[in-house]
């Protein structure tokens, strides 16, 4: 240790200090007093630390078991890596002046450090990259650029109100010395153009008439109306905000371009804390506890996806656990603190932070857990506090969808589309949205959207724009869809409580319905100064981890009240900020989204095929898994083929439609369908294919398939072009010699020991293929699992099951009992605790309700049946129904029926065909059969 402190002070004059800690271990006067003498043989200061890991004793349990955490060890075999008492725990100045009495100097020059430290972080200087050769002018470029787009959007004659705001735009610009963010988000939009990948432009700069001309947004000025000095202006103090999304399959091009151009001493993503869910509290706490897989696996199964809530010692009981247990109820307890704690420090999902000069000057850079990509050691919020300029590269699913939609139709319409040119205003795009037949539709496919759809009935993009925002925590919580309902329909009077808020509000009928607004009554309504607006909503962006929202409140409402506004509104509008800050949804954000939702209706309305086929390539993604999605398509008459050797490709494509199969093309299903076909080995069929194979054995020669690879594609039912159905496929491949004969011995249909003698083979029932199908592709083209259980499904009490396609007949009010597969679990953060169930049988989808109380009563079969029966209440308005549950019985032991011949009789299987549904999110696609009958059920 001296040598080593020696070294340190002569490479360091002036700067180095020894510490010393009070460790109440016994010997602590001895070992304070040889640090001191150690010190001053070395020429080094002597300080005093209380070399803290805690804040009081009390969370001495919690930091034994984060230390086992990163040690990897359970609680008992950590031994001396534990503390050995609590004593490392923050101290005010008496404890300390106790504990170093004999150093007193010690102490006072841990004083004198805590005072010379005055380094803020305002001191670090940012310069943003000029994105122009030397010599030129960001904001001259900029202007060149913008002109030359607005001729190509327009033609040579701009219009003139599209020329006066392009001015004023770029006037805003110039005058906050923006140029360099706008050229910077333009030259990476110009690249993915020049790569031919698909993106759109978002945020609060992004919807600007400057973003449209230059390509980044393709929403031009006239499709929405939206002021570019609410978002950009001396008076709002903060940088322009533009998000572009790409497609999720290729943003990683764009990722490295950023980088490539930059270098990595100039370029980083930014890093996002992860903190502790009760999930991932369970397993850590668990393991350090001792307690069993099996044990861990049972508790985490009673979280609710991502919940942050843990669970109660009352409910262990209920899931065959001894509540008593002090080892598990102290785990439980750890739990519990453990949840919101930071876990580790991530990478954000594509926030760029770009210098002039040296980033790694200013902050730390190191390499991310993926491959090739690095990470600063700051996160978003960091960066809004210090106003570093952000680029935001995203990934998004449908843009992934909507390029192979346009290529598709391209290629088999030759319409060539891109997200400006498709038709505007189409009526029979909305009459298809206003009906809720939005399945696959971006934004408006889920349950509380398709609910929503018939009572909104969008007629135009703006009220497409509404349906996107209104759907969400800020206006439910706020209780604003109702009355922006009523007065729609003209139930209700339009009104505003001032003529400062009708020129806020009079888009949306008086009630507020998106962030900006709230952020607009704060000022206009409350009197928030642009300082206390600018607080409010840095409030609202951590309202998840700071929760200090509420502060405002009284300020707020003091302010409105102070105006002449009723107590109700007031309160009404601050709900409305409090529900944003969970969940923010901005006017400029609904815009581009509701684009990509109209630009997607727009193809599934018109091009049926193209579209089925587009979302199943960019699977996964949405709500909905492959079967639901074909199933969808072939109610729109689009013909689906199987999967076959001959004719699939590695992605599903569409061909040219039959006689008796429609007018459009039919679909394809690919070879990307097939459970357990490795990649590499459906690439080599299709590159040995030629003029296709005219039995298994040519797969095994030709391709060099492995026998496991002809296995899954015959379990697919893949070889029905050859006359080889799954089952005469499978006694072929199995006949076949182990290893592959040399080119002058082949001969087809050879095994080991000679010709394979042709043998007869029992046909399957409807219900074995049917399961055969799931197992294998996750979905079947023949019987739907309900049409051939129906005979079998018992009553729920004394009612009978019934189909569907009844839901949409029945009265109001009406008891029934419907069964069906859970294909979707749902229980949104406002819903207090009510959890949505959508069933589906071979007529359609029934929507379930079940109330907090009803789930309670039956917990087991809400949470985890894959096949269920439910009877109760229906709740009907228009074509919008519901079934309020009353009593849920899970029948998915009914699923082993399907595997049975058809006298009855034969062996069952090990295990049900479906298993538990994932209470992972809906993109989260599961390939084995027991998830291919719920892979979409959604806990949330």
């Amino acid at each position: 240790l001296e040598r080593r402190l020696r070294a340190y002070a002569e490479a360091f004059p002036g700067q180095v200090h020894l510490a010393a800690s009070h460790l109440h271990r016994g010997d602590d006067a001895a070992r304070l007093a040889a640090l001191a003498r150690l010190a001053e043989r070395c020429g080094v200061p002597l300080v005093a630390t209380g070399d803290v890991r805690m804040h009081t004793p009390a969370r001495r349990p919690l930091a034994d078991v984060l230390t086992c955490i990163r040690e990897g060890c359970t609680i008992d075999a950590a031994g001396l890596q534990l503390a050995k008492n609590a004593e490392r725990h923050l101290k005010g100045p008496e404890a300390m002046a106790a504990l170093f009495r004999d150093h007193p100097d010690a102490l006072a020059r841990t004083c004198a450090i805590a005072d010379a430290i005055t380094f803020s972080l305002d001191e670090l200087r940012y310069d943003y990259p000029q994105e122009v050769s030397r010599g030129q002018d960001p904001q001259k470029v900029l202007e060149t650029l913008v002109a030359a787009g607005a001729r190509a959007r327009y033609g040579e004659h701009v219009p003139p109100h599209v020329r006066a705001l392009l001015e004023r735009e770029l006037a805003i610009i110039a005058e906050l010395s923006y140029a360099p963010y706008f050229l910077t988000v333009h030259d990476i939009v110009a690249e993915a153009r020049r790569r031919g990948i698909l993106c759109q432009g978002r945020g609060s700069a992004a919807n600007s008439a400057v973003c449209y001309v230059l390509g980044i947004t393709a929403i031009s000025p006239e499709r929405i109306d939206m002021v570019f000095e609410r978002f950009v202006s001396a008076a709002r103090g903060e940088p322009p905000d533009i998000d572009v999304d790409f497609e999720h399959e290729r943003r990683e091009e764009i990722i490295q371009y950023i980088y490539e151009k930059y270098g990595r001493a100039r370029a980083g993503l930014a890093a996002t804390v992860i903190s502790y869910r009760a999930r991932s509290a369970i397993r850590d706490v668990g393991k350090v506890m001792g307690l069993s897989a099996d044990t861990i696996a049972t508790l985490t199964a009673q979280i609710w996806g991502r919940s942050p809530e843990g669970i109660e010692p009352a409910r262990l009981a209920q899931i065959g656990l001894d509540p008593q247990d002090r080892r598990l109820r102290l785990c439980l307890a750890l739990v519990h603190e453990l949840i919101g704690f930071p876990r580790h420090l991530s990478q954000h999902v594509g926030g760029f932070v770009i210098t002039r000069h040296r980033l790694d000057e200013i902050v730390p850079i190191e390499n991310a857990a993926m491959q090739d990509r690095t990470v600063i050691q700051w996160d978003k919020d960091d960066l809004d506090a210090l106003g570093i300029l952000k680029v935001d590269v995203l990934g998004l699913g449908m843009l992934t969808c909507l390029r192979k939609a346009f290529d598709l139709i391209a290629r088999h319409h030759g319409r060539h589309l891109d997200l400006a040119t498709v038709p505007e205003g189409d009526a029979a795009v909305y009459d298809m949205l206003g009906r809720a037949d939005s399945l696959g539709v971006f934004q408006v496919e889920s349950r509380a959207q398709m609910s929503f759809l018939p009572r909104m009935r969008p007629r135009n993009f703006y009220d497409l724009v509404i349906q996107v925002a209104i759907v969400r925590p800020g206006p439910i919580q706020g209780d604003m869809v109702h009355p922006y309902l009523r007065r729609r329909n003209g139930e209700e009077p339009v009104t505003y409580p001032s003529p400062e808020m009708r020129a806020v509000l009079q888009k949306t009928l008086g009630v507020p319905l998106f962030q900006e607004q709230a952020m607009r009554i704060a000022m206009v309504g409350a009197g928030f100064t642009a300082e206390e607006a600018d607080g409010l909503r840095r409030a609202m962006a951590t309202f998840r981890r700071t929760g200090t929202i509420h502060n405002f409140r009284e300020r707020f409402i003091r302010g409105m009240r102070a105006r002449g506004y009723e107590q109700d509104f007031a309160e009404r509008c601050f709900r409305q900020i409090e529900g944003f800050g969970d969940y923010g949804f901005p006017e400029s954000h609904a815009a581009s989204f509701a684009l990509l939702a109209y630009v997607s209706a727009w193809l599934k309305c018109h091009y049926p095929a193209a579209f089925a086929c587009a979302l199943l390539n960019a699977q996964p993604m949405g709500f909905y898994a492959p079967a639901q999605i074909l199933r969808d398509a072939r109610a729109r008459g689009v013909a689906v083929r199987p999967v076959d050797v001959n004719h699939s490709g590695l992605d599903h494509t569409l061909e040219p439609a039959l006689g008796g199969e429609g007018e459009g093309p039919a679909l394809r299903l690919g070879l990307r369908m097939v459970s357990g076909l490795a990649r590499e080995e459906a690439e080599r069929l299709i590159a040995a294919r030629g003029n296709g194979y005219v039995e298994p054995a040519d797969l095994w020669r030709r391709a060099g398939l492995s026998r496991a690879a002809l296995e899954r594609l015959a379990e697919a039912d893949a070889f029905a072009s050859m006359g080889r159905r799954r089952r005469e496929a499978l006694w072929d491949i199995r006949a076949l010699a182990t290893a592959r004969p040399l080119p002058l011995f082949e001969h087809a249909g050879e095994t080991e020991s000679g010709p394979e003698p042709s043998v007869p083979l029992p046909a399957p029932s409807m219900g074995e293929t049917v399961a055969a199908d799931y197992r294998a592709l996750g979905l079947t083209l023949r019987a739907h699992p309900l049409a051939l259980l129906r005979d079998h499904l018992p009553g729920n009490g004394q009612a009978q099951p019934r189909p569907a396609s009844d839901l949409l007949e029945a009265e109001d009010g009406t008891r029934l009992t419907m069964a069906g597969l859970v294909i979707i679990r749902q229980r949104p953060a406002t819903a207090k605790g009510v959890i949505f169930l959508t069933l589906e049988d071979e007529t359609g989808t029934a929507n379930i309700i079940v109330w907090p109380r009803m789930v309670e009563r039956h917990r087991a079969a809400v949470y985890s049946a894959r096949l269920m029966a439910v009877t109760g209440r229906l709740q009907r308005q228009g074509r919008v129904a519901h079934l309020i549950a009353e009593r849920v019985k899970d029948l998915s032991g009914l699923l082993r029926r399907l595997d049975a011949p058809e006298d009855g009789g034969g062996a069952q299987p090990t295990a049900p065909l479906a298993p538990r549904p994932s209470q992972r999110h809906p993109r989260a696609e599961a390939r084995t059969l027991a998830a291919a009958l719920a892979t979409a059920a959604d806990h949330r």
